[in-house]
């Protein structure tokens, strides 16, 4: 799997774009980090079977977001979580 921050791949041509797709860390406290030291690569490692699952060759435009907040009426104190993004696309000549 090739993945990339930008809206390409080196030394690779994009044949189609196969859609949207995104990957979240565990919920923790708004107001701390995630409990979980390697929450990006937990996420990254989520993504990517999430693009194998739909046979794409790569990962385009990866980036991290927090994700919305839960109310603390709710749960009873305020939580959020990190978002991975990315485009699925499948590579003219898959390497």
């Amino acid at each position: 799997m090739r993945i990339s921050s930008t809206n390409g791949i080196e030394g690779g041509r994009i044949l189609y774009a196969i859609g949207k797709i995104k990957a979240a860390s565990a919920w923790h406290a708004a107001n701390g980090a995630p409990l979980q030291g390697d929450w990006r690569e937990l996420a990254l490692r989520e993504l990517i079977r999430r693009a194998e699952d739909i046979d794409a060759d790569a990962i385009i435009g990866l980036d991290y977001e927090t994700d919305g907040f839960v109310p603390v009426e709710e749960t009873g104190v305020s939580l959020n979580r990190i978002l991975a993004t990315g485009v699925a696309v499948r590579l003219s000549c898959a390497a």
